[in-house]
């Protein structure tokens, strides 16, 4: 399995990225985020996985890798689909705040 991570195309906002799983050189899944180096907060915006590597533990790899390459901000997310909460109260990865909105990277 690799991460590859990438700015997202056509996005002029600072810091939205995309990582891309994956697997023998297919796209299995992605994590899209945001990144505030002013406010040392990422912010997950998306994740997808294929069904196929749901129940694998790459959701828990993917977001590990995340925070290593990222290690001084504080993580939460969007996100309110049961499978990525679930996900991410695992890896205790806070929900955001409606009223917590970064100034640098609203779109």
């Amino acid at each position: 399995m690799e991460f590859l991570s990438s700015h997202l195309p056509g996005d002029p906002g600072p810091g939205k990225e995309c990582l891309l799983l994956v697997h023998v050189r297919k796209v299995v899944g992605q994590v899209q985020y945001r990144i505030c180096s002013d406010c040392a907060e990422a912010v997950i915006t998306d994740i997808h996985i294929d069904d196929h590597f749901l129940t694998t533990g790459l959701g828990t790899r993917a977001l590990s890798h995340l925070r290593s390459r990222h290690p001084d901000m504080t993580w939460r997310s969007t996100l309110s689909l049961r499978t990525p909460r679930d996900l991410l109260r695992r890896m205790r990865i806070l929900p955001m705040a409606a009223d917590r909105q970064c100034p640098h990277t609203t779109p």
